[in-house]
Order: C-alpha cells, then sequence, then structure tokens
C-alpha cells in the first residue's frame, strides 16, 4: 500500500495537467525513520494526517511540484512518534496528586522531587507532610524498603496516632498503615485466613503492611481519598504535563479495566480527548474482565476491540508480583535478603493453570501481554506459551517487565512469536541494590542486549508511573546501564543507538500490534513524528538525557 501511494503521487505529476499539490505538506527536516530501507531522510510528506512519500527532500519538492513546503525543521530532527507502550493512567493519577515521598530524584513538572534516601529522611519528611496538611486521612507515595529501610505501624503510629496514615510503596502492590489507618480500612489479623498479603508479627498482631490481592480487602475504604475528583486532576494533569515533555505521541494503558471500566472509561473521557497531544490504547486485564464478563470474557474483548478503536484486540495477564516489592516468583534460594528473605515470592496465576488460561485467548486470535518478573515466572510463561498452538502469523505474546531472564529462557523467547517489553527503570533505579534481595540472580537483570541480539523485538516501557514516562531517558539507561549508587548493572547487556531508537519506536509499535501503522516514518504510516534538537544517532549515550524536545506532530497535527 506504500508503495502504492507513492506510484500514485509520481504518475500524478507526469500527467500534462498538474494537479494540487497544496494540500500536501513537506517537510525539510533530518529525519530518522527507524525504517530499515530507509534509515534517514531529508524530506517527510503528509496529507491528511498520513505520510505519503519520505526521501530527498530536493528529489520529493520537485516530484511535489505545488506541495506545501515547511521548512520549520530544517534545522531539526524528527523522530518516529515516541511510544511508551506500557502505563497505568488512573494509577498514574492517583499516584502523582499524592504526597510523594520516593526514594531517589523524581522529575515532575513543576519541579523535581529530591529523593529520600535514609529512613531518618523519610520519616522526617513525612511528619513534615502531616504537620502541614489539611485534616484527614493522608496518602503518601513513593517508599521503598530497600532505599529507606524497613517502616511498620509503630513507625507512623509516632508520627501520628489520630490522622490515617497509608504510606504507599513504590511498586503500588504494598500498602503500610498507621493504627488509625488501621482502623479506618477495618483490618484484622483474620484477614490472613483469607489473604497471603496480610502480614502479622510473632504475636499475630497486623504490622501495618497489606499487600497484592490483599489490598482488595481494603481498597474501597480509602478509595474516596485517591479517587476523588480534585486529586485525580491533579494527578492527571501531571501526567499529562510529563507526556508533553516527553514527547510522547503513544501510550498503551497496561491493564485497563483494574480498578472498573465505568471509573476509568469516566477519567479518560473527563481529562482526553482528539486534542491532547497523545493517543490512549486500552488493553484489557484478565481478572477484572473475568469478573465483569465471566464465561463470555474471551468473545467481549474481541467484540469491543472491534467496536472501540482505543480498545486493542489483546489481552493482559499476570504470572506473578512484583519487582520493587520483593513478590516476584524465584527459583530457590529465593530472596537472600530484604523484606522478603526466605521466601521465593507469588505466583499470581499458578503454572499448572496457566496453559489452558493462554490458550483461551490465543486460540481466539487475541495477542497475549503477560506480567512476568521473576526466573521462576519466565519459566511458568514459557512453558505455557510452548503448549499453544501455532495461532495466527500476526499473533504476538509479550513478556511484560522481564526483569529477569537467564540465557537458556532467552533461547527458549528466540523460538517463539514473542518479543519482551521490558521495564526500562529496574536497572537505573535497582541495579546497584537489588543483589542485595536476590543474590547472584541480579546477574540476569533486564538483559536487554541479550534479547535484541538475539532477534527477539524488544521495546522499553516506564510502567508511568513507577518511573517518568520518558522514553529517550528510557534508552538512555539501556544505552549506559547505570544505576542510582553510581555503579554499572551488566555494561555487556547495553543497548547499541540504532536499537534504543527501535526500542521506543518501532518495536513500541509491534508490542502493541500497531506495527503498520505507527513506530517509524514510512509511506502509508500515520504522521506521528517527535521533534528534537539534535539527533540521538550522533549524541553520546551519556547525553540522550539532554536531548531536548520541542514539539509533537500526532496524525498530521502539530503540537509544540
Amino acid at each position: 500500500m506504500r508503495r502504492s501511494i507513492i506510484a500514485f503521487i509520481l504518475l500524478a505529476g507526469c500527467a500534462d495537467s498538474q494537479p494540487d499539490l497544496s494540500d500536501i505538506t513537506l517537510y525539510r527536516t533530518t529525519a530518522i525513520t527507524a525504517d530499515a530501507d530507509q534509515p534517514k531522510a531529508t524530506g517527510v510528506a503528509v496529507k491528511d494526517g498520513g505520510i505519503t512519500a519520505v526521501g530527498d527532500f530536493d528529489a520529493l519538492r520537485k516530484q511535489l511540484s505545488g506541495a506545501t513546503i515547511n521548512e520549520e525543521y530544517a534545522d531539526q530532527v524528527l523522530l518516529p512518534g515516541l511510544i511508551d507502550p506500557h502505563v497505568h493512567m488512573t494509577l498514574g493519577a492517583m499516584m502523582y496528586g499524592a504526597e510523594m515521598v520516593p526514594p531517589w530524584d523524581v522529575p515532575m513538572p513543576d519541579g523535581e522531587i529530591s529523593g529520600l534516601t535514609s529512613r531518618g529522611a523519610l520519616l522526617t519528611r513525612i511528619a513534615e507532610i502531616d504537620a502541614s496538611a489539611p485534616d484527614g486521612p493522608l496518602v503518601l507515595w513513593g517508599y521503598h524498603d530497600l532505599i529507606q529501610g524497613d517502616i511498620r505501624r509503630d513507625d507512623l503510629d509516632a508520627i501520628s496516632t489520630e490522622r490515617p496514615l497509608f504510606l504507599w510503596h513504590w511498586s503500588g502492590h504494598d500498602f503500610y498503615l498507621n493504627s488509625a489507618a488501621i482502623n479506618m480500612v477495618g483490618a484484622t489479623p483474620a484477614l490472613a485466613d483469607q489473604f497471603h498479603g496480610i502480614e502479622l508479627d510473632n504475636v499475630g498482631e497486623l504490622t501495618g503492611r497489606i499487600y497484592e490481592d490483599a489490598l482488595l480487602a481494603i481498597f474501597e475504604r480509602f478509595a474516596a481519598v485517591i479517587m476523588h475528583p480534585d486529586h485525580i486532576q491533579l494527578g492527571w494533569d501531571r501526567y499529562e504535563a510529563l507526556l508533553r515533555d516527553a514527547g510522547v505521541t503513544t501510550v498503551a494503558e497496561m491493564g485497563y479495566g483494574i480498578f472498573g471500566r465505568a471509573i476509568e472509561d469516566t477519567f479518560l473521557a473527563a481529562h482526553h480527548d482528539s486534542t491532547d497531544g497523545y493517543q490512549v490504547y486500552l488493553v484489557p486485564e484478565h481478572r477484572a474482565f473475568e469478573q465483569e464478563f465471566g464465561d463470555t470474557v474471551v468473545e467481549t474483548v474481541r467484540q469491543m476491540a472491534a467496536e472501540r478503536e482505543n480498545v486493542l484486540p489483546q489481552i493482559k495477564l499476570f504470572s506473578d508480583a512484583a519487582f520493587y516489592s520483593q513478590t516476584m516468583k524465584l527459583t530457590p534460594p529465593g530472596y537472600v535478603g530484604g523484606q522478603s528473605k526466605g521466601q521465593t515470592g507469588l505466583y499470581v496465576i499458578q503454572p499448572d493453570a496457566l496453559p489452558d488460561l493462554m490458550a483461551r485467548y490465543w486460540n481466539a486470535g487475541i495477542d497475549i501481554h503477560i506480567h512476568s518478573n521473576g526466573d521462576a515466572a519466565q519459566d511458568s510463561t514459557l512453558s505455557a506459551f510452548e503448549a499453544q498452538s501455532p495461532g495466527t502469523d500476526e499473533q504476538r505474546l509479550i513478556i511484560e517487565h522481564a526483569a529477569l531472564l537467564t540465557p537458556s529462557q532467552i533461547e527458549r523467547l528466540a523460538k517463539l512469536p514473542a518479543g519482551v517489553s521490558a521495564a526500562s527503570h529496574y536497572v537505573r533505579y535497582m541495579g546497584g541494590v537489588m543483589a542485595e534481595a536476590i543474590g547472584e540472580k541480579a546477574e540476569y537483570l533486564s538483559p536487554m542486549g541479550s534479547t535484541a541480539k538475539a532477534g527477539i523485538p524488544t521495546t522499553l516501557h516506564s510502567d508511568a508511573p513507577l518511573a517518568p514516562p520518558y522514553p529517550l531517558l528510557a534508552a538512555q539507561a539501556h544505552l549506559l546501564r547505570d544505576t542510582e549508587d553510581g555503579t554499572i548493572s551488566l555494561p555487556e547487556e547495553r543497548l547499541t543507538r540504532e536499537q534504543a531508537i527501535k526500542a521506543i519506536t518501532l518495536d513500541a509499535a509491534w508490542s502493541l500490534g500497531l506495527e503498520n501503522e505507527i513506530g517509524s516514518i514510512e509511506a502509508g504510516k500515520r504522521a506521528n513524528f517527535t521533534i528534537v534538537d539534535r539527533n540521538p544517532l550522533t549524541t553520546k549515550p551519556e547525553n540522550w538525557s539532554k536531548i531536548r524536545v520541542l514539539g509533537r506532530i500526532k496524525d498530521g497535527v502539530i503540537y509544540p
């Protein structure tokens, strides 16, 4: 189709009567296309929100005589519109609207928030926020035990026994409550009989830590705090400002329905529309959809994807739990330190149930994204997928996050119609300290250099709000493999600059099944571009964070 569009233009130029091409805009620029057949170009022609031709500017100007010439970007660089293929919009609005107590520096639109790198600094800051905040429950997000030390109920009670305090772990999978918060949500030691994620002390009393599926038992009791319209408005505005500053043109909500479809649809309708400079796609989350639709869940996903342009014909599954909170599933000996010492983590879907669950969606032609972090989880995920029928030529499995991948697991993955969407920030934030918790398994942390070399589609995501939705910053993290504590994690796993660009453009589009629409600058695709002030391919990796985003073009519309 793309070549036929170009041929039409060329034939039209040879006709006796020259057609009116003024509705075509021809950009003079430096274009880094992510197209292997034409990696660079100096001219890009756009009409009706789509790319009609790519090539040498002077040649295209002759072929497209009468086209509107735009030289605004002649000294700038057009990249394919940057893509963050795994974010959480509603969760992000909740977290970005909360008081932040992060363990590392976090860029925000209204100024960087400094990291609190010790237990004392964290507790001091919580006390300061408590002293100045209006009356009512207080939610604080960003705590991490490996950086800031153990915090439990008694520590928070020392700050306040009257105000409910909810300390939200960076991962989003754990909460730490003071006594007032415990009373507010009605939590009791008896919940430990129903949920694994209720932590008890030596005498059987609540420590205040409640995590994973046990959060379902308490969430509704304080949801009104973090889902209040004013809270969501503040958080969403901050989120959109980050996307703007990062030059992101496409994101995928990788867990549609977790907080309730009606609520999420309401928030999306209220805060996002076609005038924004980015597109949101939705990937349904299995547990939420199964709870709502029961036995009809597979057909519902197919029908919804057919009827709604922003819903993808894909499903999100979970193999195991969380990297940051040390609940991802490991092979023995499991965790050697941290808050899960002596344990092996948690499966979300048991290995014996995963093949049949996958088959329900795969046999219906639905792509599968699966949250799969630990090395034991990877074995479960790969075995389940190896048991599937071939599927269609277009179908794909995407391992989400992929905290640990051993060489043998990469070999297995390379034989499958599968890709990896890596959490870009595991290395940056935790590459220097995770060995404290997982020991020698840290040798397999986010080996994206190896997956790319093996020909496995390899993309990077922020999992925002767990990292800023900055694709260029994500790429730099894997160009350098530098960590928060100043060490280098597995330098042999660095990506090349070409691989890094592809990871945040074309491979990201592939993971969403959108590689024929976006992800590269090619005729026939949508006119989605990110405008930057320098060429990443000639910029030193350590300077990628200094690349300035000047604007976005989405479907041909310019967003400065």
